[in-house]
């Protein structure tokens, strides 16, 4: 099933992987900007919802996400087009754009967030007011399509943004609990799996995959794999690789299309450059009609992971499930690839 088609039917939860020094790291910043920290969320702020993407056809899924972030004790201001219809789009492209545009130029906005993923947001790149944005820096935040924004973003601002759970995704307690502890608690936190067995003897779920061991220090650069590729070779896409830790993850995709992705990754020089790897979940990838005939996934990402000789893990909470991370775009973290543990080096907001 490709993934358009399989965001469109999985419904409203899922809506939507040698040590670098710090001062190299701190050169690694794109377009010549320094990067810059957002101020932390506190009860009572307002977060912008926006559709960057595609649209929803639906009354509840509006209801839910203004419900979610109530219960945060987050005021909540839609934009002028979120329920807006162009095609399968939330909007013309003029429209989506200027609607992110002005939640970031709106004093009254403290945190922006993506009402859903789909596509599209890639369509608008060309139409940001990258300026505005540097000069408003506030938290963004967004997963699957809305990794086109996050790393132009990143590219023309150098603004932290996060790699999260969407308006409208399920926030059960452990999503909660990461992003309270990121952007409320400006907690430096060390991300790890649950570790808990249920009923079996040995842990079955959520389980840590070790491609190469060691640890890396670096930025966290990445999000979902079709889409940061989709926009490699644009003025959008990170262009110096030198030192980061790449993370991805990806929802629908078939074996060969995974193979594809991280082959121009190969050939686009962005895996030589990397000191750390981490793949979340590639929920629903099959080897399609190929069957058994496919690789599998592990012997995808292991053909081009292991002969970097660098610290790699896959399995890490981050993709298309219920228990989704928010993981910061742009900030240095360490990475253990035996733990599976991704441990933040510097407070993610103000």
């Amino acid at each position: 099933m490709q993934r358009r088609k399989f965001i469109q039917n999985i419904g409203i939860g899922s809506l939507a992987f040698p040590l670098a020094s710090f001062t190299e790291i701190d050169k690694i910043v794109s377009t010549n900007n320094s990067v810059i920290i957002p101020q932390g969320l506190k009860e009572g702020d307002t977060v912008g919802v926006v559709s960057p993407s595609s649209a929803i056809f639906e009354t509840e899924p509006y209801e839910i996400a203004k419900e979610n972030l109530e219960a945060m004790g987050l005021k909540v201001k839609f934009g002028d087009f979120v329920k807006g219809r162009y095609g399968h789009l939330a909007g013309t492209d003029e429209e989506r754009a200027g609607e992110l545009n002005e939640m970031f130029r709106d004093e009254n906005i403290q945190a922006v967030m993506a009402l859903r993923g789909g596509s599209g947001a890639a369509r608008i790149l060309d139409k940001l007011d990258y300026e505005t944005i540097k000069n408003n820096p506030k938290i963004f935040i967004g997963y699957s399509d809305i990794t086109a924004l996050h790393l132009a973003i990143y590219e023309k601002t150098g603004l932290v943004s996060f790699h999260g759970p969407l308006a409208v995704s399920t926030w059960n307690s452990f999503s909660f609990d990461y992003f309270k502890r990121l952007l409320f608690d400006k907690e430096k936190i060390t991300f790890t799996n649950p570790t808990d067995k249920g009923d079996n003897l040995v842990q079955i779920e959520n389980r840590i995959r070790t491609i190469r061991e060691g640890e890396a220090s670096g930025r966290l650069i990445g999000g979902n794999l079709s889409v940061l590729t989709g926009i490699m070779g644009s003025e959008y896409f990170p262009t110096d690789w030198e030192g980061n830790i790449l993370y991805l993850e990806d929802v629908g995709e078939q074996i060969y299309a995974v193979d594809r992705m991280m082959s121009q990754l190969q050939l686009g020089g962005v895996l030589d450059k990397i000191s750390g790897f981490v793949f979340g979940k590639c929920t629903s990838c099959n080897p399609g009609g190929s069957g058994y005939g496919s690789l599998t996934m592990e012997e995808v990402i292991d053909h081009y992971i292991k002969p970097l000789n660098i610290p790699a893990f896959s399995g890490a909470m981050i993709g298309h499930i219920d228990d989704n991370v928010t993981i910061p775009n742009g900030l240095k973290a360490k990475i253990n690839a035996i733990k599976g543990s991704i441990e933040l080096l510097e407070n993610p907001v103000k």
